[in-house]
């Protein structure tokens, strides 16, 4: 690909991000609700203007236009969760990107946090031994936006936005794809739509506790890995920084452990890193699209 002309679809809170990491690359901007976007709808757009999408719109409409985008054979990011009415319509999705050689890619911007990478690498390193229990907590404060949206407060609530997330993570470290998760709590504390929920997984290898919540005073996120040789945490994402990865090797048979602790402090780097990796899955045409994760993630989340 000589050149890479993305369109931005949506400018909410994600579209602006985007916006701005793509820089040169984003040729026009697609909203039927911000005067400062440059077509009211995607097909008002000339296909020969652009050869890849952002995006970034609620759940109920990202079907139609993905179907409308891969089919004029252009790339696409997603924001997560990539959602359908029904799983076939993922298969469909996912077939007209293969024919038409083209990259469907939902964005989980979270595997690309430095501390993210580090639990990754630290796992598949066996350095911990028998990995025994995860558990993860993230919450942020944006209840009473999602309260105030015409579209946000609605559906699964916390349990798609913050828990696609958490999915997703224990696909990226452990290669998770089981379908036994349940709910443990569900609550409506504040909003229509779940606002603070937790679910797990007894039966997979490690056992696996998820709590997320959008009612935190301060947006936090930690994760507690129990291993036979150890544990492993972050406190933290670069966002909200500082970002803290902390390994503990275990004495035995009992003791101060042995302490490996890393901070950083930076901006968010995600969102460059994802974008970045996005336009290399564009640019190798031996590259093909494939959404069983994404599959997994909506079947999980529709089984709850």
């Amino acid at each position: 690909m000589s050149e890479f002309k993305v369109l931005i679809v949506g400018l909410g809170v994600q579209g602006k991000k985007r916006l701005k990491i793509a820089g040169s690359d984003a040729v026009a901007c697609i909203d039927p609700n911000k005067t400062e976007a440059d077509f009211n709808k995607i097909s008002e757009a000339p296909l020969d203007s652009y050869n890849a999408a952002l995006v970034c719109t609620p759940d109920d409409t990202k079907y139609e236009i993905l179907e409308y985008l891969l089919s004029n054979k252009k790339h696409v990011l997603v924001e997560k969760p990539l959602w359908a009415p029904n799983i076939k319509q993922l298969n469909k999705l996912e077939n007209i990107s293969i024919s038409n050689h083209v990259i469907c890619y939902t964005a989980y911007n979270h595997r690309y946090e430095p501390h993210f990478v580090r639990m990754r690498d630290l796992i598949r390193s066996e350095r911990l031994g028998n990995i025994y229990s995860c558990r993860m907590f993230y919450g942020n404060g944006t209840a009473r936006l999602v309260r105030d949206s015409e579209w946000r407060d609605r559906g699964k609530g916390v349990l798609s936005d913050l828990g696609s997330h958490l999915l997703d993570t224990c696909n990226f470290w452990f290669g998770t794809r089981n379908n036994d998760f349940k709910i443990t709590s569900i609550n409506n504390f504040e909003n229509k739509s779940p606002d603070h929920a937790i679910i797990s997984s007894e039966t997979t290898t490690p056992r696996i506790e998820l709590e997320m919540t959008l009612l935190m005073w301060k947006n936090f996120f930690t994760c507690d890995i129990l291993a036979e040789n150890g544990s492993a945490h972050i406190e933290s994402l670069c966002k909200w920084g500082p970002s803290k990865f902390i390994f503990r090797k275990r004495v035995l048979p009992s003791g101060i452990p042995k302490e490996d602790s890393t901070t950083i402090i930076k901006e968010d780097p995600t969102w460059y890193y994802e974008y970045n990796h996005f336009k290399e899955l564009c640019n190798n045409p031996g590259n093909i699209t494939n959404l069983d994760k994404d599959i997994w993630i909506q079947s999980t989340l529709n089984n709850l």
